[in-house]
């Protein structure tokens, strides 16, 4: 009985860590005002996307350069984040309407070389 117990307990346990895995509540935090992604890297938007129309100016190479921050297919809008198609059919996290991406030349954690590249991108913020 004592084994049996145990087992049951050890399955509960287990159950409830994998509740604390979860999704996080939004897709992005906030460190020292700045966006920044699940892996840690900064955010950026594009000044040619036009916040709130679901699209992203930012494809082919461009988006080779400037990687969307990729939504899984079921993300369902959330606070101040919604979602974007992208050309390709991906889907893309948008914040206050602008899709947001990294920079491809950000090399770790902090990194913000990204901003005022060509006139067009700035760090996202909340």
């Amino acid at each position: 009985m004592k084994l049996l117990s145990a087992s049951i307990l050890a399955a509960a346990l287990l159950a409830g860590c994998g509740s604390m895995s979860t999704a996080p509540d939004t897709p992005t935090k906030t460190v020292d005002g700045v966006l920044i992604g699940p892996n840690g890297m900064t955010l950026y938007t594009f000044n040619k996307d036009t916040v709130g129309s679901g699209k992203s100016a930012c494809n082919g190479q461009c988006a080779a350069n400037w990687p969307p921050l990729f939504a899984p297919e079921s993300a369902k809008p959330m606070g101040g984040y919604t979602v974007v198609t992208r050309d390709d059919g991906k889907k893309q996290w948008a914040y206050k309407g602008s899709p947001l991406y990294y920079w491809v030349k950000d090399t770790k954690a902090g990194d913000r070389t990204g901003d005022g590249v060509a006139g067009a991108w700035k760090i996202a913020r909340p």
